[in-house]
């Protein structure tokens, strides 16, 4: 991929940062800076979501047709580079990176109609329902069901560790529709609102003090058919077009040179000086640019066909190791101020007064939430065994 700035990206870099610069407040940034989780604070966040949306920057690799910026890979990576540097909050945004996709793909055309203006506008708010008790790698084992009766579904059944479901007003989740010998063959992907009678959600709050994470049942709970995506029985071969967004494709790598900036920080003076740990952060810096480089390969890739194919679980392999790597070495770096709990002092505006220097004061939360990373979208294990199987055709 040609990386050489032309004078039309240095015109549109300066655009960026000029637009960074006007709309982005201390308080986006000190939500950016004390995160520990997948997203920032979220009332604050999408703040910044709503403020991007109306500059129509808010989904990079929509095509304008269906409102999005249709920019080039180096608009992307010029765009994801500077507002990793300027500390944008991570917004909540499953609409935007995996619902639209999959309604581009295999909505109706009321469907897009319905659902792509307002995922645009952040009106409708998303989750995902996937994962359950008994199947989380093993997805096609789930067993949610939806039995059908007259134009409805009804739907029995519990998902889990739920990202955002607490904020999220729809979910896109897949349910049992039959049972067949070839488990795939049996799931149906549907499209519904959260507070839909018969949708309990609960917390789960993680190790480091974050509510990300949720449990949702689904208790005699009635949708209609009119919400299912694509064929009956065929929501696998959405689910699978779906997760390649996921995996990659997603300026993973800016976030993971955030982070490296970060253990940077934090480490300046006499650990970074230290030539064993120095080392370390070196090693870590080469795995960075790596993923860096293969993520500009997979967004070349969406360009030429439009999706990011089976080369997207190397990004999400690289990318995750890698950021747990980085943040485990933060920690390291705080060395004993990584032992206070406080996350109080991770809420923007807090008055409480962290223990730890400022730069380091989220990264026990991010290094205790990160080791999920190599687990959800698909373990890595899984990830690998794709890359040998349907690129090096092992």
């Amino acid at each position: 991929m040609h990386l050489n700035l032309s004078d039309e990206d240095i015109a549109f870099r300066e655009e960026v940062r000029a637009f960074l610069a006007e709309n982005l407040t201390d308080e986006m940034r000190e939500a950016n800076h004390l995160n520990g989780g997948a997203f920032a604070d979220f009332a604050i966040s999408h703040r910044w979501f709503r403020i991007v949306s109306q500059k129509g920057w808010v989904a990079p690799s929509w095509p304008a047709e269906h409102g999005g910026c249709a920019w080039t890979p180096m608009q992307k990576y010029i765009y994801s580079t500077e507002a990793a540097r300027a500390g944008t909050p991570a917004y909540f945004a499953m609409g935007i990176s995996m619902v639209g996709p999959v309604v581009m793909r295999f909505g109706t055309d009321d469907q897009k109609a319905h659902y792509l203006p307002r995922i645009l506008a952040g009106e409708d708010i998303w989750c995902q329902g996937y994962s359950e008790p008994g199947s989380g790698s093993d997805l096609a084992s789930l067993q949610t069901r939806a039995v059908a009766d007259g134009d409805d579904y009804v739907i029995n059944g519990t998902k889990i560790w739920t990202t955002g479901a607490h904020h999220a007003n729809h979910i896109f989740c897949l349910v049992r529709t039959a049972d067949t010998e070839k488990r795939q063959e049996g799931i149906s992907f549907l499209l519904f609102p959260m507070d839909t009678p018969g949708i309990i959600v609960k917390p789960i709050i993680n190790i480091g003090g974050e509510h990300t994470f949720n449990q949702v049942f689904f208790d005699d709970v009635r949708v209609p058919q009119s919400c299912r995506l694509g064929d009956e029985n065929d929501g696998w071969t959405v689910a699978k077009y779906l997760l390649e967004f996921e995996r990659g494709g997603s300026a993973f790598a800016a976030a993971v040179a955030a982070s490296l900036a970060q253990l940077r920080n934090v480490a300046a003076g006499e650990t970074l000086d230290d030539p064993l740990f120095a080392n370390k952060v070196a090693a870590v810096a080469i795995k960075q640019q790596a993923a860096e480089y293969t993520e500009h390969r997979i967004i070349a890739d969406i360009v030429r066909q439009g999706r990011p194919g089976t080369a997207s679980s190397i990004m999400k392999v690289m990318g995750s190791e890698t950021n747990q790597a980085i943040t485990e070495l933060t920690v390291e770096a705080l060395n004993y101020y990584a032992a206070p709990f406080q996350p109080d002092a991770r809420k923007p505006g807090s008055n409480v007064k962290p223990i730890a220097p400022e730069t380091g004061v989220s990264a026990v939360a991010k290094y205790l939430h990160l080791r999920a990373a190599s687990i959800y979208s698909g373990s890595n294990e899984i990830q690998r065994n794709i890359v040998a199987k349907r690129v090096l055709g092992l």
